[in-house]
């Protein structure tokens, strides 16, 4: 079996990046929230080590979350970070205080001693860069650790305790301000806790078809195929484990961007023999829409609409047992939060709502275990090709929140369809399509002034917009120079008739969305 680690989640927000580092190191990892964690679950879950993240409440006051207190007599390493480490110092015996220097931000700690946590990375006397977010600060160590680093605003900003495999440490490794964080947390699971590191893509796809072979037996599958990164790797995971059980229903909306709608019906019908129904609707969409200019309404009446399609298609396809999903961690990481999610709407899922219940149909998600980029290689892994593996990010109402304010016609979306084409013909002519999160034209509700050919033209703006990022909850924009700018703004307002402006977003989020809408 293959080694786990358990990170036991206090609400920080960062504690997506602790998987993530664990899993780039190849050992297989699982987020619990503090409150769904006791100790009977800690022995089924038998982890290797266990790592408890940071967090925002403080351990001084009364009833804020803690560990369970069988996992310091488990026998398994263990490493609290921030949060993680004063809980961990409470509760067997030390003393936590608020600080009166508090330190948020980069920060840097004086190795005053050698650990194993610290084997090969930092060496005694040295002083290292890293990232603070503490008000609290541990006063009084537990009996049996020793100061490992000292910071200015932490006298005890590491800690270990090697008899028992203990270690803490005030500051965040997981994040990219930590230089040497990613070493850290690898001598932590691999040197401490002796994870073989053996979890690949190679070993996740054959895990993941038994599974599936298991649960499915003999029974059909109906996959709702969007062309998107995960849906098309559910896709190919599942036919590589079931074959022809599985049917895909490819539901053409009218609102993709140029020449995707053939791209899927060629690679996936043609290249890869897997049985798909296409169905364009795009009339359907457009006539639902008709007269609506509110964004969350758009979202509504195409999720719902989608819905009613693919069931109708799915029953002339003869039915199913099974639908298959592209849930992924995140997702269900959020889902069990012990917070409840977000406690705001910043904007709906176009896929939140799920299945009618008249569906009948058990849900198989092989996807559920793995992070965005882990799709991504579980894509090339599958040999899906690289155009479509690395993808930008494309939204569920697809070009219909990219037409703010307005309501939908099919003259509206082609002029999009073409701006947009036009940018990403020059952003991969430029070679920076892989060096970008997401990039797209938005097409403004205004009308602008331009002269065009000695004459007036009174034509719609375009804005165009081009993010980084690591996993899409921050981002900010792609500083592109004002040449590059300068050729695709001639290309569109020459080449799109309809457009005579065109604006470039400089928006970070937050406080921005990277979607308009």
């Amino acid at each position: 079996m293959t080694d786990r680690v358990l990170i036991i989640d206090f609400g920080s927000q960062v504690t997506q990046l602790i998987a993530r580092r664990v899993r780039e190191s190849g050992v297989y990892c699982e987020i619990h929230p503090f409150n769904r964690v006791d100790d009977s679950s800690l022995k089924a879950y038998d982890p290797k080590a266990v790592i408890l993240s940071g967090g925002p409440a403080s351990v001084i006051d009364t009833g804020t979350p803690r560990a369970p207190d069988g996992l310091f007599t488990l026998g398994v390493p263990v490493l609290g970070i921030c949060y993680g480490e004063q809980t961990m110092c409470a509760q067997l015996g030390g003393r936590v205080e608020a600080a009166d220097h508090r330190e948020f931000g980069r920060a840097f700690v004086d190795v005053a001693d050698s650990c194993a946590l610290f084997d090969g990375v930092w060496a005694k006397g040295a002083r290292e860069q890293v990232w603070m977010s503490h008000g609290d600060r541990v006063t009084a160590l537990p009996q049996g650790f020793r100061v490992v680093a000292t910071s200015d605003g932490a006298p005890f900003a590491a800690i270990a305790d090697e008899s028992r495999r203990f270690y803490g440490v005030q500051f965040h490794p997981e994040v990219v301000h930590t230089p040497h964080g990613a070493q850290l947390l690898k001598n932590f699971t691999h040197k401490i806790a002796g994870c073989s590191g053996d979890w690949t893509m190679a070993a996740f796809r054959a895990q993941e078809i038994a599974k599936i072979r298991a649960q499915v037996k003999d029974g059909r599958v109906i996959c709702g195929l969007s062309g998107g990164v995960d849906s098309s790797v559910v896709a190919m995971l599942l036919h590589e484990a079931i074959g022809d059980q599985l049917t895909c229903v490819f539901v053409d909306t009218g609102m993709m961007r140029a020449g995707e709608a053939d791209e899927v019906v060629s690679l996936f019908r043609d290249r890869f023999n897997i049985r798909l129904v296409h169905r364009d609707a795009s009339d359907l969409f457009l006539k639902k829409l008709e007269g609506v200019t509110d964004p969350e309404r758009k979202r509504k009446i195409i999720g719902a609409t989608f819905i009613d399609v693919f069931e109708e298609e799915a029953k002339q396809a003869g039915g199913a047992d099974f639908l298959a999903q592209g849930t992924l961690y995140p997702d269900v990481i959020e889902s069990v939060s012990f917070i409840g999610g977000p406690s705001v709407t910043i904007k709906s899922h176009h896929n939140v709502g799920g299945l009618p219940e008249r569906m009948k149909m058990k849900l198989v998600e092989p996807l559920r275990e793995l992070f965005k980029d882990e799709v991504r290689a579980l894509g090339r892994e599958l040999g899906l090709p690289h155009d479509m593996v690395g993808r930008h990010p494309f939204p569920g109402p697809g070009l219909a929140i990219r037409i703010p304010g307005q309501e939908l016609t099919r003259d509206k979306l082609e002029i999009l369809r073409k701006a947009d084409s036009i940018y990403l013909e020059e952003i991969r002519n430029a070679g920076l399509y892989d060096a970008i999160w997401q990039a797209f034209a938005v097409l403004l509700p205004v009308r602008t002034v331009g002269v065009m050919g000695d004459s007036r033209s009174y034509d719609y703006a375009c804005a165009l917009r081009a993010v980084t990022s690591t996993d899409g909850m921050t981002a900010d924009f792609y500083p592109f120079d004002m040449a590059f700018l300068g050729r695709v703004a001639n290309r569109i307002i020459n080449e799109v008739k309809g457009i005579n402006r065109v604006t470039f977003d400089v928006t970070s989020k937050p406080p921005g969305t990277i979607e308009w809408e």
